[in-house]
């Protein structure tokens, strides 16, 4: 175990800034410590990533305290990559949203303490390795993040956030309803000894023993858990057919409070896949490998084809980061089909090791985009339409090129973030599973289309009268933008910087899968 308890610090970090805010804060002062409660506990990460070992798959900073032993739950944190390279995410992205919501003015205090508290949650999701532990921080960031589209959002943010809170919370209590059959019949709630007893081919037999009977069978019985642990993460994520609350959510929230769930929160249920679904379900996985390919494909294609009947700048985004986190999908299930061929485990390992990185670089770069959208909001009263603009390059040339830039990672362009993990992604995935691949393809065209009409009908052709006097962004707007700019360059030329802490947990996983 750790001598010092890095992971309780860093959730509860922001947990002391939100009271705080609350305490003292008023109005920008609000902003201004809930910033530096961002800074500090991207410090804190970054603490964490200069004392990881990247070479061990196995789980690091390990915390372990008795809490409810009668019941099988711990106090049990520990990271491994993935989990390291989320947090450090979260704080990125948080920061980010915090900045992004300088147009808030009614309940600045409130606001800023349930970011604060949404962040706390986020840390403690990707930290605890235990059941019940995990799954108390991953209903408990359903609370802030409705109330923050409920309480700023537009003009339908409460359906739009009831409907966000119905799919999601559905979702969780079928996959507490599975977690707690395993439980009955394996009298742990612990991540690790479930998924040694998926290697060891003895969880199924378990349940079966346990919960099994004439009335069903015990392939049967794995199937419906496996249903329920799924539906919990793939509403989430979210995955096709279960998307619909997102778009409604993704375009009534504040534009800072939309980067945050992007950036980070939809990176809870591809973390839950990762890290939960596929070692401790493979066996399932692989067994309706076909059509969950088939669900990662109609993820990528459909929300892309969707993204481009769009006017709305913000829905446009929203679909986009359905069709990014799409291709993670793909990947994982294209992983979890050949589960057992040692052959392909070099496959396998390059797709895992590009879903990690998309799971970064989709975080940063949809984050950023939608902190630009909010800086044109605040501009233009509000507008965000594609047909409410035209020619802002004209006026606004800084604007224009670094959003630019930023569209373009999102597009995958060599040399930007977004190349590296969409060619991970495909290098690993088009020998795993090549007619999923190449149908998936046509997501990438679509992509294109919509995000270079997003450059086209905003920032190009003649100057729409109405924005001839529309500022460019100020000294102070050019200085905060230019660390998420600088790292999409960063990683899109040594994308290692990130590979070299995730390669040793993409292994990890990856031997887990060929006892």
């Amino acid at each position: 175990m750790t001598p010092f308890p890095w992971l309780t610090l860093l959730t509860l970090l922001p947990v002391a800034g939100a009271l705080i805010v609350l305490l003292v804060g008023r109005g920008s002062s609000a902003r201004w410590i809930a910033v530096s409660f961002g800074i500090l506990s991207l410090g804190v990460t970054l603490a964490v990533w200069h004392g990881f070992n990247p070479t061990s798959g196995e789980l690091q900073f390990q915390e372990l305290h008795a809490w409810v032993p009668s019941l099988g739950v711990q106090y049990h944190l520990g990271i491994d990559g993935l989990s390291l390279l989320m947090l450090v995410l979260s704080a990125i992205v948080t920061l980010i949203g915090m900045t992004a919501s300088r147009a808030i003015t009614q309940r600045v205090p409130l606001y800023y303490a349930l970011v604060l508290l949404l962040q706390a949650c986020l840390f403690g999701t990707f930290t605890a390795v235990n059941f019940i532990h995990w799954f108390l921080f991953w209903e408990l960031a359903l609370v802030p993040a409705f109330f923050l589209i409920a309480l700023w959002g537009g003009p339908r943010a409460k359906p739009a956030a009831m409907q966000f809170l119905v799919y999601t919370m559905v979702g969780s209590v079928a996959m507490l309803l599975t977690f707690l059959a395993l439980f009955l019949s394996t009298h742990t709630f612990e991540f690790a000894e479930l998924t040694s007893l998926t290697q060891s081919g003895q969880l199924m037999p378990a349940v079966t023993a346990a919960l099994g009977g004439h009335w069903i069978t015990a392939p049967h019985l794995a199937a419906l858990l496996f249903a329920g642990a799924f539906l919990g993460f793939a509403v989430k994520v979210p995955a096709y057919p279960f998307h619909t609350w997102l778009p409604a959510a993704y375009t009534e929230a504040p534009s800072g409070t939309t980067a945050i769930l992007t950036g980070a929160m939809s990176k809870m249920g591809l973390f839950g896949f990762v890290r939960i679904l596929l070692p401790i379900f493979g066996p399932q996985m692989q067994r309706f490998a076909t059509p969950l390919l088939w669900l990662g494909v109609a993820t990528i294609v459909f929300s892309a084809f969707a993204a481009m009947a769009q006017k709305d700048i913000k829905r446009i985004l929203a679909y986009s980061s359905i069709n990014h986190l799409g291709y993670c999908l793909l990947a994982i299930f294209a992983v979890a089909k050949f589960s057992g061929s040692v052959t392909l485990a070099g496959e396998q390992f390059a797709a895992l090791d590009g879903v990690f990185l998309q799971m970064f670089n989709h975080g940063l770069t949809a984050t950023t985009l939608f902190w630009f959208v909010a800086m044109l909001e605040r501009r233009s009263g509000g507008l965000r339409g594609l047909d409410d603009f035209g020619g802002l390059r004209k006026v606004m040339p800084v604007f224009t090129g670094l959003m630019g830039i930023s569209l373009f990672s999102s597009l995958g362009l060599p040399g930007l973030n977004g190349f590296p993990g969409e060619f991970l992604l495909f290098k690993g995935t088009f020998p795993l599973a090549a007619w999923a691949s190449a149908l998936s393809l046509l997501g990438l065209l679509a992509t294109a289309l919509f995000l270079l009409r997003i450059l086209q009908r905003v920032f190009s052709g003649p100057l729409n009268p109405q924005w001839a006097a529309m500022p460019d962004l100020s000294t102070r707007e050019r200085v905060l933008l230019v660390p998420s700019i600088a790292l999409m360059f960063v990683l899109g030329l040594y994308p290692q910087l990130i590979l070299g802490i995730v390669n040793s947990t993409a292994i990890h996983l990856v031997q887990g899968l060929h006892p």
